[in-house]
């Protein structure tokens, strides 16, 4: 099953409207990625753990 991060559920000052989408550990390294590039993160195994939390199971037909 494919996972989906989407910065839209997550209100931010920025606004982002990013979504990643992909397997579970292509998305964690994109999206660690975008936080710490757009958001001001700190790439840490916390960050990536909050990160994995938030992933959900990319809806059929999409």
């Amino acid at each position: 099953m494919r996972k989906v991060a989407d910065c839209r559920e997550y209100p931010s000052e920025s606004g982002c409207t990013l979504t990643i989408a992909g397997s579970e550990e292509e998305v964690l390294v994109a999206a660690a990625q975008h936080a710490q590039a757009v958001h001001g993160h700190t790439d840490s195994p916390e960050l990536r753990e909050e990160l994995r939390k938030l992933l959900k199971d990319e809806e059929p037909g999409r």
